[in-house]
């Protein structure tokens, strides 16, 4: 973890024990942490919005929480619940660890909509839309999403590289996904040419986590 906030996470690690977001969290508090060296946003907001941004799925029934991000799944009413909880939580944490209160304020406004807001309302706030959706395209994130969803790996990520161009807010989150998409493929054994000709597809049939 990230030195010093490591109390944070420890804190959060009890909300975290479904949904695989664990693992989650870290690939993409790494992936939050080269986007604020790229991009310049606010650690003191941004690790912490990260590392606390799911731990409100600890609040929907197991059984329920594929209806919100699963294929072909996106009930907004779920996603709400897992923000809205999460920002109480990550409030609470935070307030334990006597963290300043005007950063808890910006953080909590962050996880409080990171998936239902669409728009970014700062450059740390989309330095955490992105740093999630990075997750998407981690090696780790391919091992995990296409078994959960009962999809194959190599359809799932032609998908995710077809999502890159609208999904990103910053330029240097683009970049790392197109990095870790040309990563994912070449280890799956898919040629350069067809990584580059699946770039400009536009077929939605599989609906990202």
């Amino acid at each position: 973890m990230i030195d010093g906030f490591e109390q944070i996470f420890e804190l959060a690690k009890p909300y975290l024990d479904t949904r695989d977001n664990e693992i989650h969290t870290i690939v993409a508090t790494t992936f939050a942490n080269k986007l604020l060296h790229a991009e310049e946003g606010d650690a003191s907001v941004v690790i912490p919005a990260i590392m606390l941004h799911d731990v409100g799925w600890k609040s929907v029934p197991e059984d329920l929480q594929l209806r919100a991000f699963g294929p072909g799944e996106n009930d907004e009413s779920i996603k709400r619940i897992h923000e809205v909880a999460g920002a109480r939580i990550a409030r609470e944490i935070l307030d334990r660890v006597r963290y300043p209160p005007a950063l808890v304020d910006e953080i909590c406004r962050i996880i409080e909509a990171h998936d239902t807001r669409l728009e970014a309302l700062s450059l740390n706030d989309a330095i955490v839309k992105d740093s999630d959706k990075l997750w998407r395209l981690s090696e780790e994130a391919l091992m995990v999403d296409p078994p959960r969803f009962k999809i194959d790996r190599v359809v799932h990520l032609k998908w995710l590289g077809r999502q890159i161009a609208s999904w990103f807010i910053t330029l240097s989150a683009r970049e790392m996904a197109l990095q870790e998409y040309r990563a994912r493929g070449e280890s799956f054994g898919i040629s350069p040419e067809e990584l580059e000709e699946n770039l400009r597809g536009n077929d939605a049939s599989v609906v990202s986590p």
